[in-house]
């Protein structure tokens, strides 16, 4: 009979790997230096080969990128964006065998307002960005996210751009522009012409810093409660300022650096937070949401190891920068209790990343995005407006709505019955879909005005009336994200200005 803690390993028989599994899948000669998953082993030769095939061919079978456009990479200095900022690199240079023929420029958006990093702190980390930058020898912009307080309207308002057949205008794109750029191509010693002026003062703080514009931006933080909600929005607002500033300066392509397993987080967490519709357009190859501004992510194909490995092999450096994540807990937010658990899942199953990856293989666009005609005021994606009164998105609200406490009625005790108060809350989420924290509807009205429910505490007084309805311009989860906040008043004029333009249509 088996026991406890008894001594078995004299008996069991250990099985000896063969020296030939130990050679590298690919060249079967060289011995393997790593191994990316099981049955899955590289030399050091061949694994760099396989890192940078992977790149090119995503760009040249998508074909969206083309000869001659202006590309801004999004660089935040972690792992994944430098080593797309290292594929550029060599892609441009004379040694490349399959040439990139775009013309690219970076971005770094500072984030140390909403962390509390101090002055100091912030000027060491552009030091570190900015030596960083000047290795590379392109266009660079560093921008601190106290501009997002000063983006115009427009930056919500999509250009659209007429397009052709892709495919024709791609061939005649590289036949004229290997016409006109015969020696476009970068020597491995030579830098870019930086004549494009980069947005700092003296090298390591970026210009326009009001201290009055980070104590804004930290007050609409701090009235974040949730800090699932304050990612959120720092994601959006983070994209709103590299689409302007990539409109401003002219490009046409946005190049981020978000890899396989970290879609495969964006994925689950998105289902988590209600953007199942958009899941699409949030980790597919192109994002065409802005229109005349198309993000394109090339590092979607690579997992988390593979970039740490490219990276301690060819020695490219990164630049650590703390986030809002940084020494939280697991349960702190749905984003880390998501990554969490696909990282420890895919520690035990190596095969966790590919399996959901695989899953955003089969997302497709429902529709023309970039010509959608209603669009959320955050995150730019189509608003469903054909909702039928079964839809799990009404029975949502009918549900919020008869879970408030005291409101319109449900927990008062008197002329209205919990049945009626019921009633009415069924009848405000039939007539007003979009005013789901309202409780006043025609049917009420004395003296010209809206009256809530009897004897019941008004739910559109909660934010104190400083919602300006924003929650009818947007997509289920921004609402959420919207809800978190305590008050609205510090959020950046443009929105607000977009809200109200929208309002008087």
């Amino acid at each position: 009979m088996c026991q406890v803690d008894e001594d078995y390993d004299s008996l069991l028989e250990r099985h000896v790997v063969a020296s030939d599994t130990k050679k590298c899948n690919k060249c079967k000669e060289t011995t393997a230096a790593l191994i990316l998953k099981p049955g899955e082993t590289f030399c050091r030769c061949c694994f760099k080969d396989h890192f940078v095939h992977k790149f090119r061919a995503m760009l040249g079978k998508n074909r969206i990128i083309f000869p001659g456009e202006k590309v801004l990479l999004a660089v935040s200095g972690g792992s994944s964006s430098c080593a797309m900022l290292n594929q550029v690199q060599q892609g441009l240079s004379q040694k490349a065998h399959k040439k990139l023929r775009f013309k690219p420029g970076i971005v770094y958006i500072d984030e140390g307002c909403v962390l509390g990093q101090s002055l100091e702190e912030r000027q060491k980390t552009m030091a570190q960005i900015q030596s960083l930058f000047k290795r590379a020898g392109f266009p660079y912009h560093i921008i601190p996210l106290e501009m997002v307080l000063n983006l115009p309207s427009s930056v919500l308002e999509p250009v659209h751009v007429a397009t052709d057949d892709p495919a024709g205008n791609y061939k005649v794109a590289v036949d004229h522009f290997m016409q006109t750029n015969p020696g476009h191509f970068l020597d491995s010693n030579t830098q870019v012409d930086q004549s494009e002026p980069s947005r700092l003062t003296d090298g390591t703080v970026p210009q326009l810093i009001d201290e009055a514009q980070t104590q804004i931006l930290q007050e609409l933080f701090s009235m974040v409660k949730t800090l699932t909600a304050k990612e959120d929005l720092l994601h959006t607002l983070r994209r709103h300022v590299l689409v302007s500033t990539a409109r401003a300066e002219g490009y046409s392509k946005l190049m981020l650096g978000e890899n396989c397993t970290r879609l495969a987080v964006k994925l689950l967490a998105n289902i988590a937070m209600g953007r199942g519709a958009q899941l699409a357009v949030d980790t597919a190859f192109s994002d065409p949401r802005y229109g005349d501004i198309v993000a394109v992510r090339p590092m979607r194909d690579y997992t988390a190891k593979e970039i740490s490995l490219y990276n301690y092999m060819c020695n490219v450096p990164s630049v650590f920068i703390p986030s809002l994540e940084t020494k939280t807990t697991d349960k702190s937010s749905i984003q880390r209790l998501t990554e969490s658990f696909v990282v420890k899942l895919q520690g035990d199953f190596p095969s966790t990343v590919s399996t959901i990856y695989r899953q955003l293989q089969t997302a497709n666009f429902t529709e023309d995005i970039a010509t959608a005609s209603l669009k959320c005021l955050l995150c730019m994606c189509t608003l469903e407006t054909t909702l039928g009164e079964t839809s799990a998105f009404q029975a949502t609200l009918i549900s919020e709505q008869l879970s408030q406490h005291n409101i319109c009625g449900i927990t008062n005790v008197g002329t209205t019955t919990p049945m009626q108060g019921m009633d009415k809350t069924l009848k405000i989420a039939h007539l007003r879909p979009d005013a789901q924290t309202q409780c006043c509807f025609p049917g009420d009205q004395q003296d010209g005005e809206e009256q809530c429910v009897e004897n019941a505490v008004c739910c559109s007084h909660f934010k104190g009336g400083d919602s300006m309805n924003l929650e009818s311009f947007l997509c289920y989860s921004c609402q959420q994200t919207v809800k978190d906040m305590t008050s609205v008043k510090f959020l950046p004029q443009y929105i607000m200005s977009e809200a109200q333009r929208r309002n008087r249509r």
